[in-house]
């Protein structure tokens, strides 16, 4: 195989009992008949219909949160903590249900979903151990004559925009911190997977999240959505997470009414493997950094630079890894590599890979799209990619290794930082010096050290440069969603 084609392995087909499973899940929302379809990206199949909400229904939606937002900013940090382990609770006892819906309606395998229900569960917990926490300080004024008070309150009616590929995580990451600070929220999701969404905001009202607190809205007109909303006096805050082009225009937009704002824009992660690399943790590293949600994550190790001399065996043991994977439909019994999102992006990947094959690559193993209905790629790798590749120089978004090489650790260190994305970083070596070292020179929001899911609920999660601005996770991120007040309290001259 030489160049981007159709590979012809035969795709793990999915379970009949989880399909029949994960429609039951499906089937206990309340959708409606007719709307916006959401498809399984592995079949092309219908799976559901969504509200199409207008602008007007945007806007009622905004009204309908504030209104509950004053009650809810008026609970005490404990009530709040209440409720979010409550949802906690109930997200964990719900794992599979909605462990079967990402699958569905995302495509990633089971396994993997399952994850995320953790991952995603873990900053609901995290945010109701933070809400009885919520800051300020009590200091003396330099001359002594005043006593500084500063207050944290929230900041107010919060418009949280998610992604599709981590439809629960990207949910939960975002509306836990906003209840924990004291905000009502408006979310939009992703149209390609609003199922999980809306499932797991069921659940919330489940637990005990007061009603109308948090507004789901559907729509196929995000531009529409995002002009009236964020033009609207009640809103106070916006949080986003997807393309650098988006969130510049939604920043645009938010300038208008000086709206807090939260961006996780794109990225170009780079993994630096050095030589005194350990092989095995390396190896496993970046497989999890480039493979993870097949490649489809903001996060996902882009442009792999090896060291020349582990270089060979590195290339030879990734491709072997590679080459294991079995790729199907999420549902599929012994699936690890599910389909991409839609058409389009595995169109994408295989015009990456033509580009870089015709500037030099050299494929070592996957490299084609399938004649199936679903939206799929084979795991790819490709050595010696130049940095004029296409897949060197933007965000490639799918499960495609792109090695290039180095000598030098300066070399590698420049090549990494020359681009306008800032997200994450990857650095494997068996040097602490050099790790530390490196992971400073590098210019990204975070960095991850012989380690390839670097993610926490309890780490500050964000980028620099174009990759956007503030943090998600973290006692930092339920600063996003607060106001910061000082009183300056006079003191009476001792006499």
């Amino acid at each position: 195989m030489t160049s981007a084609t159709v590979d012809t392995r035969t795709l793990v087909p999915a379970s009949t009992d989880r399909i029949t499973y994960a429609n039951n899940v499906i089937d206990s929302i309340a959708l409606p008949a007719s709307g916006t379809s959401v498809n399984d990206p592995a079949t092309g199949e219908h799976i559901g219909y969504v509200p199409e909400i207008d602008v007007t229904g945007a806007l009622e939606a905004v009204g309908v949160a504030d209104d509950a937002g004053r009650a809810w900013a008026r609970t005490t940090p404990r009530e709040r903590a209440n409720v979010l382990h409550a949802w906690y609770d109930t997200l964990v006892a719900h794992t599979e249900e909605i462990a079967h819906l990402i699958t569905r309606e995302m495509g990633k395998p089971l396994a993997e979903a399952r994850g995320e229900v953790k991952y995603g569960s873990d900053f609901v917990r995290w945010y109701a151990e933070q809400a009885v926490r919520p800051g300020g300080d009590f200091r003396d004024a330099p001359d002594g004559g005043a006593n500084i008070l500063v207050r944290r309150g929230p900041v107010g009616l919060a418009v949280l925009i998610t992604p599709w590929n981590f439809p629960l995580a990207m949910a939960t990451r975002k509306i836990a911190p906003a209840l924990a600070a004291g905000c009502p929220v408006v979310i939009k999701p992703a149209n390609l997977t609003p199922l999980t969404t809306l499932y797991v905001v069921e659940l919330a009202r489940q637990a005990g999240v007061p009603e109308g607190l948090i507004q789901v809205i559907t729509t196929e007109k995000p531009a529409d959505f995002s002009i009236a909303v964020l033009r609207d006096q009640r809103v106070r805050k916006v949080s986003f997470t997807g393309s650098t082009g988006v969130g510049r225009q939604l920043m645009a937009i938010a300038s208008d009414g000086v709206l807090r704002s939260s961006m996780e824009l794109g990225g170009n992660a780079p993994a630096l493997v050095f030589d005194d690399a350990d092989l095995e943790r390396a190896v496993d590293g970046v497989f999890a950094a480039k493979l993870r949600n097949g490649g489809q994550s903001c996060i996902a190790a882009n442009r792999i630079y090896v060291q020349s001399g582990i270089a060979d065996d590195f290339v030879d043991a990734l491709t072997e890894r590679l080459a294991a994977l079995e790729v199907g439909h999420g549902l599929g019994d012994s699936t690890t590599l599910g389909p991409l999102i839609d058409h389009r992006a595995a169109t994408k990947m295989a015009e990456l890979t033509r580009d870089a094959i015709s500037k030099g690559a050299q494929l070592r193993t996957g490299g084609g799209a399938f004649d199936a209905p679903g939206s799929f790629f084979a795991p790819t790798l490709l050595d010696h990619v130049p940095a004029s590749a296409d897949m060197a120089r933007s965000e490639i978004f799918g499960p495609i290794a792109a090695v290039q090489r180095f000598d030098t650790e300066d070399e590698a260190i420049a090549r990494a930082n020359d681009t306008e994305f800032g997200l994450a970083g990857y650095v494997f070596t068996e040097n602490l010096d050099r790790a530390l070292n490196v992971a400073d020179r590098l210019e990204t929001g975070l960095v991850g050290i012989n380690q390839g899911v670097p993610s926490n609920a309890a780490a500050p999660f964000g980028g620099i440069k174009q990759s956007g601005l503030g943090r998600e996770g973290s006692a930092e991120g339920l600063e996003e969603y607060q106001n910061v007040r000082f009183y300056n309290i006079a003191r009476r001259p001792s006499t």
